[in-house]
């Protein structure tokens, strides 16, 4: 992009982006030859200069083509730009002066203020420079350009120009937590491309905060990526991650503590457009909801996957006392609940269990019987507190697949 000052001034400013130049494809109208125009479109579009011969309709384009303006910048992308003061007049101009600002919604940025070398342009000479800055902001962009010099009658003299972009949004981000009941936290992680192009995804990893050890899930058995080598988005196309946070040792010892680690992390992501222009963002610090538990927490300690048809199987969890005073509770087991029918425990129910003082914990042991096929939830555990004759329900506590005898 070019613009010339008035005549009054000595010098002229032209101003460009550094960008990589994007492919020039063909528009494509094709017609069956039944059909009146005949051949006539196809014939047209196969001595269209742009398109690849034998792959036309593909919109595969064989020609690059330079930016003609700024087009369009992607937040985290790095914005570069040329920068060329040219001295038009046949006076000497000196004490020459370049100054470039960038204006954003909330605050201005130096990019470049200083004074060019050599101090003074002659005729017919220039100088030039190359500014780069990584986008942070979404929303409306001005690069302000100051140009000041001093005329050979020592008339001080300035102009600014100014260029207005706008900086769009690259990637929609959409995160779903899941605490479960072994204190791990699964984070689900959606991520859109929202860009008019296809991109490649370099890297999607989660910084854990330093309450939690994080594990990614997003390989296979033999440690490749799910998405392959190259992992390809298109325009409006979405990808899932998967990630698992364990909380640190210091933390599991106390209810309180881990309900009040809500901090996960950040998600760091790296692409790379069609054309290999790179960009980066990070999201802010991510938060899950405190789980609740209550003044009674139960816990899965050991379950079978799979287990056999009416043979019983064990049911090991732990009983901690979460609140502040000591509990004396009845253990109740029951049956036929709508997510427990395909199970039946086997075991006293309406037992005492010993006195829990606040923070201790207790292990049982249970057991039950597959009375149906396939995948059964383990539910219908009651607890009941003597003193607030309160009963606290846990139901959907894990699953296990039943088999057939052989």
């Amino acid at each position: 992009m070019e613009a010339r000052e008035r005549p009054e001034h000595l010098l002229a400013l032209k101003v460009m982006r550094l960008t990589r130049p994007t492919l020039s494809c063909p528009i494509i109208v094709t017609s069956d030859s039944k059909d009146l125009p005949g051949n006539l479109l196809n014939n047209d579009l196969k001595n269209d200069i742009t398109s690849v011969s034998g792959v036309e309709t593909l919109t595969a384009g064989q020609f690059l083509q330079l930016p003609q303006s700024f087009g369009t910048i992607y937040l985290g992308e790095t914005f570069s730009s040329y920068i060329c003061v040219h001295n038009d007049s046949k006076e000497i101009a000196k004490d020459v002066t370049v100054k470039v600002d960038l204006q954003t919604n909330s605050q201005r940025i130096a990019l470049s203020g200083h004074s060019v070398d050599p101090s003074e342009l002659k005729p017919d000479e220039s100088v030039d420079h190359v500014i780069h800055h990584e986008v942070k902001e979404v929303g409306t962009h001005i690069l302000v350009c100051e140009i000041t010099y001093t005329t050979p009658d020592q008339k001080s003299m300035s102009y600014r120009k100014f260029y207005r972009f706008q900086v769009l949004k690259p990637l929609d981000v959409k995160t779903k937590f899941y605490n479960a009941e072994s204190d791990e936290v699964y984070l689900e992680a959606q991520v859109q491309n929202i860009t008019v192009g296809p991109i490649c995804l370099e890297k999607v990893a989660l910084e854990s905060s330093h309450l939690f050890t994080v594990s990614a899930l997003n390989t296979s058995a033999n440690g490749e990526s799910v998405f392959g080598k190259v992992n390809v988005l298109q325009s409006q196309s979405s990808r899932q991650f998967l990630y698992c946070l364990a909380p640190q040792p210091s933390l599991t010892v106390d209810c309180r503590l881990l309900s009040g680690a809500t901090n996960i992390g950040k998600l760091d992501m790296v692409w790379r457009s069609n054309l290999g222009e790179r960009g980066r963002l990070q999201t802010s610090q991510l938060q899950r909801m405190a789980p609740d538990y209550r003044d009674i927490r139960l816990s899965v300690q050991e379950v079978p996957n799979i287990v056999t048809l009416e043979k019983a199987f064990s049911f090991g969890c732990k009983i901690m006392n979460t609140c502040d005073r000591a509990l004396d509770m009845t253990l109740w087991l029951e049956d036929g609940t709508t997510s427990n029918s395909g199970l039946m425990w086997s075991g006293v129910s309406g037992r005492p269990l010993s006195r829990l003082e606040p923070g201790a914990s207790i292990l049982l042991n249970l057991c039950l019987i597959p009375l149906a096929a396939g995948l059964q939830i383990i539910s219908g555990v009651r607890l009941t507190d003597a003193a607030l004759k309160r009963t606290y329900d846990f139901d959907d506590l894990a699953q296990v697949f039943v088999m057939q005898k052989s």
